[in-house]
Formats: structure tokens, C-alpha cells, sequence
């Protein structure tokens, strides 16, 4: 079992990270990737993530941990920006390895639920008019207690 857990300043580019991860396990059956992104939404010029990085990596292990146990992973790897990113950067990377696909794709859908809906980030965007925070929308919220 090999967990991966970063968090990053700086863009990165996922594909960096993706390949060593997979070839880092040999006799997988699957490896399931999300990438998620700063979105072109009307007006946005830029997407802000501010945590307390003692609380938030020490969080973000620990639902590595439980995603791999829960979902019998070979491996899980989870990449955060944190900072000021502008539209189209990557946010965040979690990819999962496993010998069934099945388990790679719910751990990733299980892990980004948390991370979106119950993680460790204040996230505010940036519009012409200033600056806006973000709170989880009712959707996100009822994507995470499935898992429950």
C-alpha cells in the first residue's frame, strides 16, 4: 500500500505525478484519475485556498488512509494547491490504483467528496467586484453522505 499526499504552492502539472504513481504499481487491474480544475465561471478571475497546513495534511493523510482501506487500494495519491490560481490551473489531483477498477473509481469519488465538501479549505473567488467565499453548495453535501 503506498499513499501520496501533497500539498502545493505552486502549479504543477498532473501528469508529473501520474505517471510515477502508476508505474510505481506493477499488476494493477485500474488507475482512476480526477483532475479538477479553477472553472471559467462567469466573471471569475481567480480561486482562492487559505488552510492551516498542521490541520489540512494531517487531515488529507488520514482520508488517504481510510480511502485505501475502505476500497482495498494498491495505492492513492492526492495533490492539493493551496493559494491564489488562476482559471484552467489545476486544484487538485487524486488518483487511485488498484486491481479492480471499481474500487479506484469510488475510492477517487469518495475522496473528492470529502475533499470538496469536508476538508480543511476556505475557498473564496475573485470577481470584479472583490473578493467572495465559497461555502459547499447543498449538492456537494448530500454527494458526501452517501458515503456515511
Amino acid at each position: 500500500m503506498a499513499r501520496f499526499v501533497e500539498l502545493l504552492t505552486e502549479p504543477f502539472n498532473p501528469g508529473q505525478f501520474v505517471g510515477p504513481f502508476t508505474n510505481a504499481h506493477p499488476g494493477l487491474g485500474g488507475v482512476c484519475t480526477f483532475v479538477g480544475e479553477v472553472r471559467c465561471d462567469a466573471g471569475v478571475e481567480a480561486l482562492e485556498l487559505i488552510h492551516y497546513e498542521r490541520m489540512t495534511l494531517k487531515g488529507m493523510q488520514e482520508l488517504a488512509d481510510t480511502a485505501i482501506a475502505r476500497f482495498d487500494l494498491m495505492g492513492l495519491l492526492v495533490v492539493h494547491r493551496t493559494g491564489v490560481m488562476r482559471v484552467g490551473e489545476p486544484i487538485v489531483l487524486v488518483s487511485a490504483a488498484a486491481k479492480h477498477r471499481r474500487e479506484a473509481i469510488e475510492a477517487v469519488d469518495f475522496a473528492m467528496d470529502h475533499l470538496k465538501s469536508d476538508s480543511w479549505f476556505w475557498k473564496r473567488e475573485k470577481r470584479a467586484d472583490g473578493w467572495h467565499w465559497i461555502e459547499p453548495r447543498e449538492r456537494d453535501h448530500s454527494d458526501l453522505a452517501r458515503w456515511a
